[in-house]
């Protein structure tokens, strides 16, 4: 059996999975190794939203070097096709100099596209231009009314409010004649071998936690922080537009809902990403669940490391 030199933590949004990592990171190297951060938060790729997708500050960062974090610039589209195809050779590169990746973050599809054998069907430029006009006239709802009809597989795993995952559904039934669902990275056999580590607790807890961490995130100037973005193309970015929050802060700017309606769907919208993240992760039955509660969670994630993958941390 190949040896591990790839750890993964996972989970839904809210449950400390960045600073789990950092503590990784600094376990690794007090033991004389090396390891460095890599994000498949894929929000956090967009330069200037720092406050709605909880990125964390250089300081914040404790040194440890992170990659694929303001890579993008707020009008860029992101795919997890593209994804993939700059991830692995900075995985790869990192491991070719002794160095111990750890891929961090939840975004589902992301996530999957790094660490499992998957390849992306082509894309159709004239088709897709012609499902996004049909996208405006009809909405997302009834565009995935037509999925549920090819494919309802596929359906029961796409949101009907995801403009971009429903059009990107349709491409591939119509170019491929195979349903999507069978295209979605609904396996887990590895691209290589990995340590996946998730992170969760009480649905109740976690309810509550998110929340408060909208609350927060408002207090911090999460509507200035979209105001400042408007001049940088955030209402025509096909991806950050989409981003949960920060579509709320722009709906208060605009005067169309107050701010307390705006903390209440941001809330609202963020748990139901939440139990998504869930049912999605349930389905991969490589990741060792912890629960962030634990006060020994922590050292539980190192004993993980230490039973899989010893010589990361110099055993």
């Amino acid at each position: 059996m190949s040896k591990i030199n790839l750890l993964a933590i996972v989970g839904p949004t809210g449950t400390g999975k960045s600073d789990l990592g950092l503590h990784l990171a600094e376990q690794i190297i007090s033991r004389g190794g090396k390891a460095e951060i890599v994000n498949s938060d894929s929000m956090q790729f967009y330069r200037g939203m720092d406050i709605g997708t909880a990125k964390l500050s250089i300081e914040e960062r404790r040194g440890i070097k992170h990659h694929m974090i303001d890579v993008l610039e707020i009008r860029d589209e992101s795919t997890a096709a593209e994804y993939q195809q700059q991830v692995r050779p900075i995985i790869e590169g990192l491991q070719a100099r002794g160095v111990t990746p750890i891929l961090v973050g939840g975004s589902m599809l992301y996530i999957a596209a790094a660490l499992n054998t998957f390849e992306f069907p082509e894309r159709d430029a004239e088709l897709r231009q012609q499902l996004e006009i049909e996208l405006e006239l009809l909405g997302s709802h009834a565009m995935h009314k037509r999925i549920a009809q090819l494919d309802p597989l596929a359906a029961s795993r796409i949101d009907p409010e995801n403009g971009r995952r429903v059009v990107r559904a349709l491409e591939i039934l119509l170019l491929t004649g195979e349903p999507f669902a069978a295209a979605l990275p609904d396996e887990t056999e590895s691209w290589q071998p990995v340590l996946e580590i998730g992170l969760n607790s009480e649905r109740a807890h976690l309810v509550d936690r998110l929340a408060a961490r909208v609350e927060r995130m408002w207090q911090q100037g999460l509507v200035a922080e979209a105001e400042g973005l408007i001049a940088e193309g955030i209402r025509e970015g096909k991806t950050s537009s989409r981003a949960i929050g920060y579509l709320q802060a722009l709906a208060q700017l605009d005067g169309e809902i107050t701010e307390e309606d705006a903390i209440a769907q941001t809330v609202q919208l963020t748990q139901r990403y939440a139990r998504r993240q869930m049912s999605w992760f349930r389905r991969d039955e490589r990741i060792n669940w912890l629960d962030y509660q634990d006060p020994a969670m922590s050292a539980k994630a190192v004993e993980l490391i230490a039973a899989n993958a010893p010589h990361l941390l110099g055993e």
